[in-house]
């Protein structure tokens, strides 16, 4: 599916309340890539991230203004945020395992869905097989298969995260979107999940916020650098391939940037 475009988002203005955070937003994200976004704090890449599933719906005098169309619909008009939600999960920067044991974190996800919906509730052995896959995927199933009802809080911060990760699996995403989710760990933890990126991007677009070069140009494929004006608006300075981004970068803000200068 590579070169298929999984996002398109067009003339994208968001607001809170009066004050506008990101202006004429324009980028396509294609499939099964991994699209880092990069720039100082302050300057919209959380906003922008949390656009791509209406996450910020949640917060009362926010608005968006032009387009972001997801697999050729748009997000607003054509699609219910639950479904879109479904598609497109997120991971934040803290883990934030439920209060529950390591098992029903994975299946709670799945039994929700299938609440007030014409889809049966999964079986118990189809439950199991569904915790055992995802903890796999996360590579986590052999650090927990022996405290699976045990809770999950009792879990080390790496691993707390990788549940976290193997928990928006469990509802099959096509779209993982995830928010500096390395930010608060230990090098071996980000390793983990730097590894676990790139095995889930052959079946899953990845669109990560970090504020760590090293990382954006290690797992990413694709690099959008964004900036804040005068106004304390964000807006994209420049989007492209990641070898060009950080190699040859088309904006002197750029470059400045990823070597340090300012940010």
């Amino acid at each position: 599916m590579n070169n298929k475009e999984c996002f398109v988002v067009s003339d994208m203005d968001f607001y809170y309340g009066e004050h506008k955070a990101l202006e004429n937003v324009e980028i396509t994200i294609e499939e099964n890539t991994i699209t880092a976004l990069i720039g100082p704090s302050g300057c919209g890449k959380s906003t922008f991230l949390r656009t791509l599933n209406r996450m910020n719906d949640t917060i009362d005098g926010t608005r968006m203004t032009g387009s972001i169309v997801y697999r050729g619909q748009d997000i607003c008009q054509d699609m219910e945020v639950r479904d879109l939600r479904k598609k497109v999960g997120m991971v934040f920067q803290k883990p934030n395992p439920f209060p529950m044991s390591i098992y029903d974190n994975i299946a709670y996800g799945p039994r929700l869905h299938a609440t007030g919906t014409f889809k049966p509730r999964l079986s118990k052995s189809d439950t199991d097989d569904l915790v055992e896959k995802c903890l796999l995927d996360a590579s986590l199933w052999d650090e927990v298969k022996d405290r699976l009802h045990k809770s999950a809080l009792g879990l080390s911060g790496g691993q707390q995260q990788r549940l976290c990760i193997a928990r928006t699996l469990a509802v099959n995403p096509d779209v993982l979107l995830m928010d500096e989710p390395t930010s608060a760990l230990d090098p071996v933890s980000t390793s983990h999940i730097e590894e676990l990126c790139f095995q889930l991007k052959k079946r899953l677009t990845i669109i990560i916020v970090t504020h760590n070069m090293q990382q954006a140009s290690r797992i990413s494929d694709f690099t959008g650098f964004f900036m804040v004006n005068e106004d304390k608006c964000g807006y994209l300075v420049e989007q492209g391939k990641t070898s060009q981004v950080f190699y040859n970068p088309k904006n002197p803000k750029t470059e400045a940037y990823i070597s340090g200068r300012f940010g």
